[in-house]
């Protein structure tokens, strides 16, 4: 789930099954508010796409909902519905208006580009199995069991993948007057089975692993760095000046290219909207806004309060 998000699709052809799938494509929105920065975090729905692991985490059940314009060419759509060791996801990219070229490099028809992937995470907790002993690190641990499809013009390949993930947290410490807290780490490995199958060949989805870490700083800011073995590196920060709201940046560089992002979050009784914007080296930027209702953190009798406060009578 790595590649560029420069990614152009004005590269799809005929001839080129290959292109950019919704795997492809940095998922999340307050993730990406933090350039990516996520593997080590476990929070909300958004742990099915980053590290299953902290599905285990989970205080209740999460519904995560987004939709981005992906640089003003496709729009790209995701849901995901999680809790306590489990979590179920819907990516969905989609474009259309696609020249597509011959092995000559001439134009030919018009195409359309779709791509869809169905997540099944999970995540465990040696400590929920009495069967298991006291281990001396605490850790989670985890897996996700991808199905892809997609559609290029009149081309169609399907095929699954398999990820597994592994995340520990450590205690509170502090480096001279510096106190760090929920610091944590976490390790991915991508497409650890993965293959996209055409009517006349296949293609390996591509493993990869990816390490993070993260850590929060005088309990004001949280920090995390992810680093992929293909070479990418994210980093980011979040800040929250009160409780309700978040301020977050980052940078994430890949296939060469480095690109920006800022997010914001708001969350209240239990509901978050979160936005995030991503620059891009040379294309238009592009915008994510997601709905986040995290369950366990509903006040239902503080929203009702709220709702009468809005009526005229």
């Amino acid at each position: 789930m790595g590649a560029l998000l420069g990614v152009g699709l004005l590269s799809f052809s005929v001839v080129g099954q290959t292109a950019i799938s919704v795997l492809n494509i940095e998922p999340g929105v307050r993730a990406l508010g933090m350039g990516g920065a996520a593997v080590a975090l476990a929070e909300t729905a958004e742990a099915l796409y980053y590290n299953s692991a902290g599905l285990a985490e989970l205080p209740g059940i999460s519904f995560n909902s987004y939709y981005a314009s992906h640089l003003g060419l496709a729009s790209y759509s995701a849901f995901g519905l999680a809790s306590r060791n489990w979590g179920l996801g819907l990516l969905m990219f989609n474009s259309g208006g696609i020249t597509g070229y011959d092995d000559t490099g001439n134009p030919t028809e018009t195409l359309s580009y779709g791509s869809s992937a169905v997540l099944l995470g999970f995540g465990v907790d040696p400590k929920q199995f009495p069967f298991i002993p006291v281990l001396p690190i605490d850790f989670r641990a985890g897996g996700c069991l991808k199905y892809l499809s997609v559609t290029n013009g009149p081309t169609n390949g399907s095929g699954f993948g398999l990820d597994l993930a592994y995340r520990m947290g450590f205690p509170d410490t502090s480096v001279g007057p510096v106190a760090l807290s929920e610091i944590s780490l976490g390790l991915t490995a991508t497409d650890v089975l993965g293959t996209l199958n055409y009517a006349d060949h296949s293609e390996s989805l591509g493993m990869d692993l990816r390490f993070g870490v993260a850590a929060r700083v005088v309990e004001v800011v949280l920090l995390a760095a992810d680093i992929e073995l293909a070479g990418n590196f994210h980093v980011g920060a979040e800040y929250r000046p009160i409780e309700s709201l978040a301020v977050r940046a980052g940078v994430l560089t890949e296939a060469g290219a480095t690109s920006f992002t800022i997010g914001l979050g708001y969350a209240v009784d239990g509901f978050i909207i979160d936005y995030a914007f991503i620059s891009h080296p040379t294309l238009p930027g592009s915008h994510r806004l997601s709905l986040t209702i995290d369950f366990a953190g509903v006040d239902l009798r503080g929203l009702a309060g709220r709702l009468r406060s809005l009526l005229p009578f």
